[in-house]
């Protein structure tokens, strides 16, 4: 009766004793035991492990710590709370201790297997995790167990990313890019407990998670720390990277939104906020000098350590980790994320509200690379001209550059890059053609993400394997065509002139250069970085 009482409290609370577990589901990491699932397809699943110690109180707007450590064996069932981001509150899965790490491994995988480890780094404009709990054991099986899959949290919006100069003096600067750096020295102390070899982890992301890869690549300029052995950048996503000074008016408005404007010392009291308080004011507002609300708002900052500079000036330098990467974009970067412009004055409106430095001039130059263009279902005459605008400047020139820079500087036969050209019927009947990110449910599996099925379900479901197998031979191998698909095409490495890039396309991925008119306008894009501060 007395051990039985004791189990069942130790399970209502998380935690169950080692002798009622089998041993083989059970990781020891020092710090704390966890106990996993076998899932019925020979995977082991752990998650909402900690990784760091909860963010809570004094350590708001600090650099992530070590977890603390625990008694007894932790059942690792289940998600840990997603950090809130913009917008969002605490119910029902979301909370402000929000540290945690998923990993899949093949069953019973032993320590010393030093199996290539997939480290994926979430997106959503560093304001939310828009990819929030993904299942890894898909993509695990269908590497023939070969590989393991990690996942986490990372701070976002304004518990992520406020910045001044008193955070920086009593706190820190882009605690949610030092939270992913968190992760990545996780990684190489404890994944080999869980079957992963440190020296060969990939880190990808997708959307702020590219542009993660992309800062991880480059900080402390370019210094290699031997956390990650490749990088995959997916729809790599360089929105405006401000000064501290540039950002103080975010936090003196912030600390007047939630009554510290007057505290003798506002970080201490903004550490002492409600959370609820918090999330009320954890909104978009204006930059200044511009008149119409920013689509990203809480961002990261050049810092001067870990952000050093802006990333065309990182990349053009070279200072970037020397590492094999695969980079990416979609056809139609900008329609989920454009003003449906009625005209090219909105147009200009849109791309200040998000870059406010750009003068009427360079605003102008921006209309004429981008007029009116062909019409796009159930929008307004210049959404395409916005769309297409945002897209390039934000996202595939970005890629563009970090593809040709790290050919010159790494090696022009160790970058690949794609771009998705997948038609669904009914993204192009919407106007949005080939969207964002829109490949993400053939990477990780149909039933695997938060993303719905789409026409990968019919029409486009032969993709799947093609899309899988070329990033499962990236992760094993360090090359996409190691392990590629037998149905797809050799994929060409950029190279060193203007780059060459995969197509995926239903019956017709194939290489393609980049177009000249393209070309022509990153260029533009490029001159314009200073302004844009990118």
């Amino acid at each position: 009766m007395a051990v039985s009482l004791v189990i069942g409290l130790l399970a209502a609370s998380g935690l169950t004793s080692a002798s009622s577990l089998p041993p083989s589901a059970i990781v020891d990491l020092g710090y704390s035991q966890y106990q996993g699932v076998s899932l019925n397809n020979g995977i082991d699943e752990f998650l909402g492990i900690r990784y760091a110690k909860s963010p809570l109180d004094d350590l708001r707007f600090r650099a992530p710590q070590d977890p603390e450590s625990t008694d007894g064996v932790i059942d690792a069932s289940s998600f840990g709370p997603v950090c809130i981001g913009v917008g969002q509150s605490t119910e029902p899965t979301y909370d402000e201790d929000c540290l945690f790490v998923n990993v899949w491994r093949p069953n019973n995988a032993s320590t010393d297997a030093k199996l290539p480890v997939w480290l994926f780094i979430q997106g959503g404009g560093y304001a939310d995790l828009a990819n929030d709990n993904f299942n890894g054991s898909h993509v695990v099986e269908k590497s023939g167990n070969e590989i393991l899959l990690v996942n986490f949290n990372y701070r976002v919006g304004v518990l992520g990313f406020l910045a001044s100069e008193d955070v920086r003096k009593n706190g820190d600067l882009n605690v949610g890019l030092l939270d992913q750096r968190k992760l990545l020295q996780w990684v190489q102390q404890y994944i080999h407990l869980f079957g992963g070899n440190p020296d060969h982890v990939v880190i990808h992301g997708d959307s702020a998670g590219a542009g993660s890869v992309a800062h991880h690549i480059t900080a402390y300029n370019g210094r290699n720390m031997n956390l990650f052995a490749g990088g995959i950048a997916e729809s790599n996503f360089w929105p405006t990277l401000r000064t501290v000074a540039e950002m103080e008016f975010q936090y003196t408005r912030f600390a007047k939104d939630v009554g510290c404007e007057d505290a003798d010392e506002i970080l201490t009291c903004l550490r002492g906020v409600n959370i609820s308080t918090i999330i009320e004011y954890n909104v978009d507002e204006p930059f200044p000098g511009a008149s119409g609300t920013p689509l990203w708002y809480f961002l990261p900052v050049i810092d001067g350590e870990l952000l050093t500079d802006g990333l065309y000036n990182l990349f053009n330098e070279g200072k970037v980790v020397q590492v094999p990467v695969m980079v990416s974009d979609d056809t139609n970067e900008g329609t989920v994320f454009a003003v449906n412009a009625t005209s090219p004055t909105e147009v200009a409106e849109f791309m200040k509200s998000n870059y406010p430095h750009l003068t009427a001039d360079q605003l102008e130059t921006v209309n004429k690379e981008y007029p009116l263009m062909k019409a796009l279902p159930k929008h307004a005459a210049y959404f395409p001209s916005a769309a297409a605008a945002y897209g390039e400047s934000t996202f595939t020139c970005p890629g563009n550059h970090m593809s040709s820079s790290m050919a010159q500087f790494v090696s022009s036969s160790k970058v690949w890059n794609y771009r998705c050209n997948i038609l669904d019927p009914t993204e192009i009947a919407d106007g949005y053609g080939v969207p964002h990110v829109f490949e993400l449910p053939a990477v990780f599996g149909l039933d695997s993400t938060n993303e719905g099925a789409g026409s990968f379900a019919n029409i486009n479901a032969d993709m799947i394997p093609i899309i899988e197998d070329y990033y499962l031979s990236f992760i094993k191998a360090l090359d996409p065509n190691v392990y590629r698909n037998e149905n797809a095409p050799f994929w060409q490495p950029w190279g060193s002139g203007t780059g060459k890039r995969l197509r995926l396309q239903t019956n017709s991925t194939a290489m393609e250069a980049v177009p000249g008119a393209q070309i022509k306008r990153c260029a533009m894009w490029e001159e314009l970085a200073p302004a844009m501060e990118l």
